[in-house]
């Protein structure tokens, strides 16, 4: 399957917060190491970035149904075109969705070995980033969040590169199916417990599980979606 690659240094989203959501077309072949494509920066390392976190694949198919759900909600333009690099991800295509990629996927990208380590948990900044309030709870609940990739070996990677699977050991555990049990059902144990069990699953999101299956409370994901009260824009 053939990719686009994309990287991007740190910028101002608001006069007060900056982010390195905003992504740049690769047009040269560029290395990619444990922690991601070189020039490509984190501004949040915290919450962004790291080893667990070191690409983000974003579904090309999906930019057409936020268009239709723009349209469809009657709301103004977004503040960024509905295309490829607009929610920061580093590499996007055609013909591979939540529903389909699995937890612990491995890919070959060029010279490099990738394996896909968590659902994205989407942040207030995407609402800033294209000006609606509520887009990144629309994102999580319509499951077309993505996924996260660690890096399991080193290598130049072209700028056309095909991505192409090696091995999927966990088949039953679609990135869809991960995020959903988090995320949008109700608290399941034999479901957690699969996401605690899943060795290739990252350790924040195992420990979200381990969490919610302890004190059988769902986690509180309103600061995360929605941000601080000064970022916070009408619903």
């Amino acid at each position: 399957m053939r990719i686009s690659l994309f990287r991007g240094q740190g910028s101002a989203l608001t006069p007060t917060l900056t982010s390195a959501i905003h992504k740049s077309i690769v047009t040269d072949p560029v290395f990619c190491s444990f922690v991601g494509l070189d020039g490509d920066e984190q501004s949040d390392t915290r919450h962004h970035g790291g080893m667990e976190r070191a690409l983000h694949y974003y579904p090309a198919e999906h930019y057409l149904w936020w268009q239709t759900w723009q349209q469809a909600m009657a709301l103004p333009e977004p503040a960024i075109a509905w295309q490829p690099a607009a929610f920061g991800e580093n590499l996007s295509g055609l013909g591979l969705t939540e529903g389909q990629a699995c937890i612990g996927d491995v890919y070959r990208l060029g010279e490099a070995l990738i394996q896909i380590s968590q659902p994205r948990s989407p942040c207030f900044k995407l609402n800033l980033r294209f000006g609606y309030g509520q887009l990144s709870q629309v994102m999580q609940l319509s499951g077309r969040c993505g996924w996260l990739m660690r890096v399991l070996e080193e290598g130049m990677v072209a700028p056309d590169a095909d991505l192409t699977l090696v091995d999927r050991p966990y088949p039953g555990l679609s990135v869809k199916r991960c995020a959903d049990i988090l995320f949008n059902g109700v608290r399941n144990e034999d479901d957690l417990l699969l996401l605690t069990d899943t060795q290739a699953l990252s350790p924040g999101w195992r420990q979200h599980a381990a969490h919610w299956l302890e004190h059988g409370r769902v986690a509180d994901w309103s600061r995360r979606l929605l941000g601080p009260a000064e970022f916070r824009l009408p619903q």
